[in-house]
C-alpha cells in the first residue's frame, strides 16, 4: 500500500504540474517512457525536460482508478487519460493502464501498458 500512496501523490504532482513534487518519488535513475516520440527517457533531468517539453504542446491529465500488485513487485495502475490541446480541445480520451517497477522505495521504471 505504501506504494500506492507514493504513486497517488504523484499522480496528484504531474496534474499540478509539480516536478519537483513528482520526480521525488523517482529514483535518480529512472526509466520514463516517452509517450509522445516513442523511447525512454532516463534520470530526473530527462523526465523534467521531457514533461516541459510536452506540456508545451498538449494539456495531459491522468486520473488513478485503480491499483494492482501483478506478483512480480510491480504495480499496474489502471488510469482515465484525457489529452487536450492547448486550446482545451480533447484529442484523446482513453483507459490505459501504467506499470510500476520500484527500487529502494522508488519508481524505477514506468511503462505505458493497454489494458486488458
Amino acid at each position: 500500500m505504501k506504494n500506492h500512496d507514493l504513486l497517488k501523490a504523484t499522480y496528484a504532482a504531474f496534474n499540478r504540474r509539480d516536478i519537483d513534487a513528482a520526480l521525488t518519488a523517482m529514483h535518480s535513475e529512472v526509466e520514463w517512457p516517452n509517450g509522445m516520440e516513442g523511447g525512454t527517457v532516463h534520470g530526473h533531468p530527462a523526465v523534467r525536460e521531457y514533461w516541459i517539453r510536452q506540456w508545451g504542446m498538449i494539456n495531459p491529465r491522468v486520473e488513478p482508478l485503480s491499483f494492482e500488485e501483478d506478483g512480480t513487485g510491480r504495480v499496474i495502475v489502471k488510469v482515465h487519460q484525457v489529452i487536450r490541446d492547448l486550446q482545451g480541445t480533447v484529442i484523446v480520451d482513453r483507459m490505459v493502464c501504467h506499470a510500476y517497477a520500484f527500487e529502494d522505495e522508488l519508481v524505477k521504471r514506468m511503462e505505458i501498458q493497454e489494458p486488458s
